[in-house]
């Protein structure tokens, strides 16, 4: 058994409304495939398809005020309700009570000291790794569970040698913004294909994107189309290389917030949780928030 998880940061279940959700109507065939035709919608409810499990997800915990990035994903990868312990969600990044929990609680921590890997599949640009060492820049909750675990961040060296992916998948921004050279050049579908490859190697692989949260905040609807469209390519690929036997794929978030580009303020919806493949549903058995995601996660590494 092994588990790779795709977290799309900032992604929640709004409602059917074209103009303002871009999940709504961007043309996303394998995504809608995982939920019996149907789109990714507040709506939409739990689903169950030849191949997957769709289940809304509470990233509220309880706690009043809107999720925040810092303590939903702590909340995810401890399994502790971190909010509630913190009195306050918390965001974008982790304050230093949340990053105390981390330091106790990462599941990146968890899985190798027991004996399994566990690896954030993500590489970074040399700007943001030499902020994280100079103390300049926090890492994100989901950066800062993996650095707990005592393995380093992912580098440009590693994306050249096709052992890490960027967070937008493709190499294009780092190309063409950040203006790397000598970096491979692959589709979106490729990028997923190259996912499935990199999580044979781990118990416990993890790609995390960014972008969806940031239009979100700032972005436009046609971006935001732009976005799913492409990760629709990414799960395309990942799913034409995975066999489900060999374990699961789960897809996740921290709070809402693309899928009402009517406000620029994270929403009080649920987020989605899919997981595909042939031990789905002992996955899903009881999921209903954050939290239950690391449960989740050892009863099916660890049979707890």
């Amino acid at each position: 058994m092994r588990i790779l998880t795709l977290f799309l940061d900032g992604i929640g279940l709004g409602g059917d409304c074209p103009e303002t959700n871009p999940f709504a109507c961007a043309n996303t065939p394998a995504m809608h495939s995982l939920t019996n035709g149907k789109r990714w919608l507040a709506s939409t409810g739990f689903q169950r398809s030849e191949r997957a499990i769709f289940i809304p997800t509470d990233p509220r915990l309880g706690v009043p005020g809107r999720p925040q990035s810092g303590t939903g994903q702590a909340s995810l990868l401890t399994g502790l309700n971190v909010p509630q312990r913190i009195g306050r969600h918390y965001g974008p990044k982790p304050e230093i009570e949340t990053r105390a929990i981390i330091a106790k609680r990462s599941y990146f921590k968890r899985v190798t000291e027991r004996g399994k890997t566990a690896r954030l599949l993500t590489a970074y640009p040399p700007g943001l790794l030499r902020n994280f060492a100079r103390g300049k820049t926090l890492r994100s909750s989901v950066q800062q569970a993996a650095f707990e675990a005592g393995a380093p961040h992912f580098t440009v060296d590693d994306l050249i040698a096709g052992r890490a992916l960027t967070a937008e998948w493709t190499t294009e921004a780092w190309r063409q913004r950040l203006k790397i050279e000598g970096l491979p050049d692959y589709s979106s579908r490729e990028a997923g294909q190259l996912l499935a490859r990199l999580s044979r190697k781990y118990d416990f692989a993890f790609h995390s994107h960014w972008l969806t949260d940031r239009i979100g905040h700032r972005g436009t609807l046609a971006r935001g189309i732009e976005i799913l469209e492409n990760f629709d390519q990414v799960l395309a690929g990942l799913l034409a290389e995975w066999g489900d036997d060999d374990g699961l794929i789960v897809i996740t978030s921290d709070h809402g917030n693309m899928e009402d580009l009517g406000t620029r303020r994270h929403t009080l919806n649920d987020v989605p949780t899919v997981v595909i493949g042939a031990r789905a549903s002992e996955f899903a058995r009881g999921f209903r928030s954050l939290t239950d995601f690391a449960p989740a996660c050892d009863r099916m590494l660890f049979g707890g």
